[in-house]
């Protein structure tokens, strides 16, 4: 891969969490080196959300809102799928 991208994840348990995440996800569209990024619900888990983020280059520092956990990962492979 010519350039760095990272995966950055936000987990939070509880129904009020879901705006607040909502909230966090539309705030990431005005960091710089953002590629996309999406809120996710869990069918089987009521109440679990995930935010998934992808950047390329560096990835900035995130205000985790409180009772969220947060994962960030380098990419050390990416395999790009058919459309």
């Amino acid at each position: 891969m010519s350039q760095r991208r990272f995966v950055h994840y936000v987990e939070g348990r509880g129904e009020a969490l879901g705006e607040m995440l909502t909230a966090f996800l539309d705030a990431l569209s005005e960091q710089t080196g953002l590629v996309d990024a999406c809120l996710l619900a869990s069918p089987e888990q009521p109440g679990l959300w995930l935010v998934e983020s992808r950047w390329a280059n560096t990835l900035p520092t995130l205000s985790v809102p409180q009772g969220c956990k947060s994962w960030s990962f380098e990419v050390q492979r990416l395999v790009p799928g058919r459309r």
